[in-house]
């Protein structure tokens, strides 16, 4: 394995990545050396990943409301799916621990793992710009991207909302057109939904089915909230 490459992408500056897999366990058992840990890379990895993945969903997504985005994106952005990822490259195993860290299962312990996935996606940021740490976080997110967003898409939320407030009887679920704007080839709709004639959502879409859904989503929340 070479030592300056991974996933196929060979590093102009080797010193980058293995800063990448340098664990703060490693760093601190050679203090004397003045050695440095992958953990500035990893807040900075955090970051580019957050806006690759934002970018994704929101440009391939034009009509999900913000609250859907955001779920989106933390349940792929986290411990678990990173974790999985850097297994996948195999960083466990190239990574620099100290002895503590190593005897108790730091190589295969998730936070690290993870910790080291975003410390890596800085490292090719840093040496070869933002479009190529886009390649790198897709070829590995977008199969735990697109699951979450079909699912969000198929979801019948009027369903649930409908099977949510009977749970009780003697309530009443109303949709109400708020506002339509755009050109009637490409209309957006405002719709609410009122229980018993209080507003407890109110969603957008380029069709009155998903205006209507997007309003129930938020209705389901704010009814369990109640």
């Amino acid at each position: 394995m070479e030592h300056n490459k991974i996933d196929g992408y060979t590093f102009r500056n080797g010193a980058l990545l293995r800063l990448a897999l340098t664990h703060t366990s490693y760093a601190n058992e050679k203090r004397q050396t003045h050695l440095q840990s992958n953990q500035r890379l990893e807040f900075l990895g955090d970051s580019v990943l957050s806006v690759v993945v934002s970018d994704y969903i929101y440009q391939k997504f034009p009509n999900m409301p913000e609250g859907e985005l955001t779920k989106v994106r933390a349940s792929v952005v986290c411990e678990a799916t990173l974790a999985k990822c850097a297994a996948a490259l195999h960083l466990g195993e190239r990574l620099y621990l100290g002895r503590g860290e190593e005897l108790t299962g730091g190589r295969t312990r998730a936070s690290v793992l993870a910790d080291a996935f975003e410390a890596v996606l800085a490292a090719i940021y840093l040496d070869a710009g933002m479009q190529q740490a886009r390649q790198f976080v897709l070829h590995h997110l977008e199969p735990y991207i697109t699951p979450h967003l079909v699912d969000e898409l198929n979801t019948d939320y009027k369903t649930v909302l409908q099977e949510l407030v009977q749970q009780t009887p003697d309530h009443s679920i109303h949709y109400e057109i708020r506002d339509e704007s755009g050109p009637d080839h490409d209309k957006v709709y405002q719709i609410a939904v009122l229980i018993d004639g209080i507003e407890y959502g109110c969603g957008t879409g380029k069709s009155k089915k998903r205006a209507e859904q997007n309003a129930a989503r938020q209705a389901i929340d704010a009814w369990k909230r109640k």
